[in-house]
């Protein structure tokens, strides 16, 4: 299986936003109301918020393509535009989301590498990332991977409150 991963720019806009409301939808509509997961792919995924997030200097998208087709993205944060207030020797994997039909390819750890270079390459330490509860499948990739839980926050989903775990794992070379 040929893969690229390659840096998103302005011009990924469209590309971006289809894939983020698909994988989005694919891997939580079974576990949310439909008129919450309506509502929030409607305002996680518009043109501005997407606009403003590509050309935030904290944040990266990256594209996974296999054979030249859209697979997966990954979005990693630094400095204020990580989610949760962290230090600045910390970078944020914000997501990794990826097509069902990729699921369980490897696109998954050869994303979570990617994140891993940036951090090294920016010189942070740790690495961490918010997972859902529920969501056992990453929760397994995570722990395979070495992070360790250090705390939760909420999340809402519509009028839903659902818990994400909070993940750690150092990053040190």
């Amino acid at each position: 299986m040929t893969i690229t991963i390659r840096q998103c720019t302005s011009e990924d806009l469209h590309q971006l936003q289809q894939i983020g409301r698909q994988t989005f939808y694919e891997t939580f509509h079974e576990h949310n109301k439909m008129e919450n997961m309506k509502a929030y792919l409607a305002k996680a995924f518009t043109e501005e918020k997407l606009l403003s997030e590509l050309r935030n200097p904290n944040s990266e998208f990256f594209i996974a393509e296999v054979k030249g087709a859209v697979a997966a993205y990954l979005k990693i944060n630094t400095g204020d535009a990580q989610t949760e207030q962290m230090e600045d020797r910390d970078l944020e994997i914000e997501r990794i989301y990826i097509l069902q039909e990729f699921q369980k390819s490897g696109l998954g750890k050869q994303l979570y590498q990617k994140a891993v270079e940036r951090g090294q390459t920016l010189e942070k330490k740790r690495i961490w990332l918010g997972v859902w509860e529920k969501n056992e499948n990453a929760l397994a990739f995570y722990e395979k991977m070495g992070f360790t839980r250090i705390g939760e926050h909420s999340f809402f989903m519509g009028d839903d409150e659902q818990i994400d775990f909070i993940l750690v794992k150092s990053i040190e070379a």
